[in-house]
């Protein structure tokens, strides 16, 4: 086969219309070849072309007479020494680190693994076995794409409010979507999964993992698969199993898709350790490419490597080449697939130089002067399984995090635990203990009370204890401290009283979520009052329980609908959707923000100190959000009443004082959801029913036309009229 020297970049495999420039960056390597192979049936390499090209470290070759669709990997040569952190076997087909397509599926065998299996030196001999009829094959890419006029939706933070879904799960049983779409990214695109956005008034798609991902070998012998994804092998392919013929195509349209309604792409990316696990685990890619130079190994036993994950191993962010990797993996999915944003799964392990948590690391410094990376949304999951790996509130500016304080104290508190006031209305409020110090605004907390890891928000108010036995682990995987309450009943239940108070519990922590200061996230289902049947862990479960049921009841119908209402009011009232924080003292003699008591007036320190309190009003004032919109115009919205009653019994709450032209409006009553708007004029006290929440909106009233005027319209007539309503 004919052949040209070829370039050092761009690393991976390029078509430039006329070839293919193959590159691959490796320090150690003694020699590499590129094998080509006819087709995903292929036992063996068609051609074996060795790479005669190395500068600054990477090999490369251009062969004229390659197209797309060509599947092709590696054997490189060079030590086999694991107690020096070497791991080369040319035995062993390898994956390009930068492909952009997956051509064939791996085919799990012994031969995968560089040493022998069995052997009592385990991963310290070495494997002469051959890989090439069961590696993961990687597949050149036409890159070229009608966008059209796509444009980045461009969601102010303040103003985002993101859905987190498994692409399959949210579509594999919904009647709506074709069924040639349903479990792919076409069935994401699809009218009915649009429809289903639109309504419930989310901006932002969050994916589960979607890069190319391994289904664990010992999974796989008992029947299930990693359905989740956080087992990644590839940074830059889209995972096929959500795709027919073209996942990169596929991708591409269902971003268009996303985005011809404004919503946006937010990827879940798993940076902080690949699919080639620890010592004992195969040699797929990096491992053999280049061992010392991708993976962080221990200092004094560079045989084993280092582990914050509980994975196995952990990416090496001292080298410049791995740090590189990771950008180019960022840059590419912006550029060239046109997702809006990340989040960085186990965050804190890219900011492990070499084993403590440095803050200001070097991964940090590099996001925030890329002219690319650091103007998308930028998401941590700010913690991993290392010491000092929880650092919520510790990122530095550009970065929000998942609060996971906020989801614990919310739980908490509806759950009915005393001592949880003082820390609840820090959350409700934005968490200002944790990022105002920053220079950080309260959109920094991206608040949620469920997400795809633990119970789902019906399962939340329905079991008491996780139960995954269906993972076949005995039911030890999986979190134990849930903060959970099943109402009475543990699981399944006809007792309409319990089934009643499930369903108000349910509403309390969405409106608590929706009306908080910071970010809301959905967890995708939990609109639908999905269930796991008690599973807090079900990332193997690729069926029923982790599919969405879209055949609603009456109840389930309801609590949707209570759902996008909850959505539309944070959308239309500007005081959910503050860009500074609340300074909490006196503005032209009134607060921007007042804690209320049951007993009337604000909460007082000996208030604040009681810890049996668990019922408590918040009044946010529309005219003091003290920002401006994009036209430059100061916001000025409604005045909102919030009132929160955590305790099990009713509470007479006295309401606030307000000039007689206005009157309260109900916007919401979890304790009656379907109550409709009424108005609560000169009253003083309103029944506040046991576990409910309760939102008001300050309204003025034309009482002879019967209609319901703005603040500024109100203000006119009252000009007009020499202070007095007609």
């Amino acid at each position: 086969m004919k052949t040209k020297p070829g370039t050092p970049n761009p690393l991976g495999a390029t078509w430039d219309g006329k070839g293919v420039n193959f590159a691959l960056f490796s320090e150690n390597a003694t020699k590499v070849e590129l094998c080509l192979f006819d087709s995903p049936e292929s036992e063996h390499e068609s051609s074996r072309i060795r790479m005669p090209e190395q500068t600054d470290l990477v090999w490369h070759v251009y062969l004229p007479d390659i197209k797309p669709g060509q599947l092709y990997g590696y054997r490189v040569y060079g030590p086999y020494e694991p107690e020096n952190g070497h791991r080369f076997n040319p035995n062993k087909i390898l994956m390009d680190p930068y492909a952009k397509a997956i051509g064939r599926e791996i085919r799990w065998h012994d031969s995968l693994f560089g040493y022998k299996i069995g052997d009592e030196a385990e991963d310290l001999s070495f494997s002469e076995d051959d890989s090439a009829p069961y590696a993961p094959l990687a597949q050149v890419v036409d890159n070229t794409f009608d966008w059209g006029d796509d444009r980045h939706p461009n969601t102010a933070w303040h103003k985002t409010v993101i859905y987190e879904v498994h692409p399959k799960g949210f579509t594999k049983l919904h009647p709506g979507v074709p069924e040639a779409d349903r479990g792919r990214y076409s069935g994401v695109a699809s009218e009915a999964s649009l429809d289903h956005f639109k309504k419930l008034g989310i901006t932002a798609v969050e994916l589960l993992p979607v890069h190319y991902h391994l289904d664990d070998r010992h999974l796989l012998e008992k029947g299930l698969v990693n359905y989740w994804g956080y087992n990644t092998l590839n940074f830059f392919a889209p995972d096929a199993r959500y795709a027919g013929s073209d996942p990169v195509r596929e991708f591409r349209s269902m971003v268009k898709a996303l985005h011809s309604e404004g919503i946006e792409v937010i990827l879940d990316v798993v940076y902080n350790h690949t699919a080639e696990g620890n010592q004992m685990g195969p040699t797929l890619s990096r491992r053999g490419i280049d061992n010392a130079a991708y993976y962080m190994l221990s200092p004094e036993h560079p045989r084993f490597y280092m582990d914050f994950t509980g994975c196995g191993n952990v990416p090496n962010m001292s080298h410049p080449r791995m740090l590189q990797h990771i950008m180019d993996s960022l840059r590419y999915w912006v550029t060239e697939m046109h997702v809006d944003g990340f989040r960085f799964d186990l965050a804190s392990t890219l900011a492990r130089e070499l084993h403590e948590i440095n803050r200001l690391g070097t991964f940090f410094d590099i996001i925030h002067q890329d002219p690319i990376v650091s103007q998308v949304k930028l998401i941590a999951e700010p913690w991993d399984v290392g010491p000092g790996g929880y650092q919520v509130g510790n990122f530095p500016v550009l970065w929000t995090e998942w609060n996971g304080m906020y989801r614990d104290c919310v739980r908490s508190f509806w759950k009915g635990e005393g001592g949880t006031l003082n820390e609840f209305a820090t959350r409700f409020s934005g968490s200002s203990d944790l990022y105002r110090d920053d220079g950080r605004k309260p959109y920094a907390s991206i608040n949620f009370v469920t997400c795809h890891d633990g119970f789902t928000l019906n399962d939340l108010v329905s079991y008491n204890e996780k139960h995954n036995e269906a993972n076949g682990e005995e039911n030890r995987d999986g979190a134990d401290d849930n903060r959970s309450w099943n109402c009475g009943a543990e699981g399944p239940t006809d007792d309409p009283e319990i089934l009643k108070l499930r369903a108000r519990q349910k509403r309390n922590l969405m409106a608590t979520l929706l009306l908080s200061q910071g970010v809301p996230m959905i967890c995708g289902g939990d609109e639908l009052s999905h269930t796991q049947k008690g599973s807090n862990n079900a990332y193997c479960q690729d069926n029923e329980i982790t599919w969405f049921d879209w055949e609603l009841d009456e109840e389930r119908e309801s609590f949707l609908e209570f759902v996008a209402k909850l959505v539309h009011i944070r959308a239309t009232q500007p005081v959910f959707q503050r860009r500074r924080f609340f300074k909490g003292r006196p503005i032209r003699g009134v607060k921007d923000i007042a804690w209320l008591s049951p007993v009337g007036g604000e909460m007082t320190e000996a208030d604040w100190a009681a810890g049996f309190i668990q019922c408590v009003g918040v009044l946010l004032a529309g005219d003091l959000i003290e920002d401006l919109d994009e036209e430059g115009d100061r916001i000025v919205g409604e005045t909102v009443l919030i009132l929160l009653n955590a305790y099990h019994e009713p509470i007479d709450f006295t309401m606030p004082e307000h000039q007689s032209s206005r009157h309260w409006e109900l916007l919401f009553d979890t304790a009656e959801p379907e109550a409709e708007v009424s108005f609560h004029e000169g009253k003083a006290t309103f029944k506040l029913e046991g576990r409910s929440v309760v939102a008001f909106r300050l309204r003025s009233v034309h009482e002879e036309a019967g209609k319901v005027l703005s603040a500024e319209q109100s203000e006119k007539i009252l000009e007009k009229t020499g202070g007095r309503l007609p």
